[in-house]
């Protein structure tokens, strides 16, 4: 349940690939042959193939980046036993009686309607650092929830309870 870093550097690899491929071999091919037309004033292919060929120059940028970043963390310095980068961690809202599950990611990865957040979010930031069993006080914009964290999974893969 743990979050695979090489898992995620392998995607990214695969990604990076196609995109420069497509980059690199399909769009200037496109080009090429959207120059044949004649008046590029008012050629829609030639325009086309040039905004994609923008679009994947700066998705490979991106994604180079998101490589970068994940190329920096260093496991070792990631706690086994409390939350930080890559924790799944369940909560119960003790207003709400509910439970919430967080998976901590990337800014690059963050999709709160799936439970990803970032640890600079304001839920992140308070939770970073605290242990199963601890209960925390996080300021939202909506204000104040008391959450009870009573699951945690560590990027290395400890369940702690």
């Amino acid at each position: 349940m743990s979050i695979d870093i090489e898992a995620k550097k392998n995607k990214i690899r695969e990604e990076l690939d196609k995109i420069k491929y497509e980059f690199k071999i399909e769009v200037p091919k496109k080009i090429a042959e959207a120059r044949e037309y004649g008046d590029l004033k008012e050629n829609a292919e030639y325009h086309a193939a040039r905004e994609r060929q923008g679009f994947l120059k700066a998705k490979i940028a991106q994604l180079t980046e998101q490589m970068a970043k994940l190329s920096e963390i260093d496991l070792s310095n990631i706690p086994h036993d409390s939350i930080a980068y890559g924790s799944i961690v369940t909560v119960l809202d003790l207003e709400m009686d509910d439970e919430i599950i967080f998976n901590f990611v990337s800014q690059d990865e963050v999709d709160p309607s799936q439970g990803k957040i970032s640890l600079s979010s304001p839920i992140g930031n308070a939770l970073q650092g605290c242990k199963a069993g601890q209960q925390v006080d996080v300021k939202i914009p909506a204000g104040i929830r008391k959450y009870k964290i009573i699951k945690l999974v560590t990027v290395h893969g400890d369940i702690l309870e």
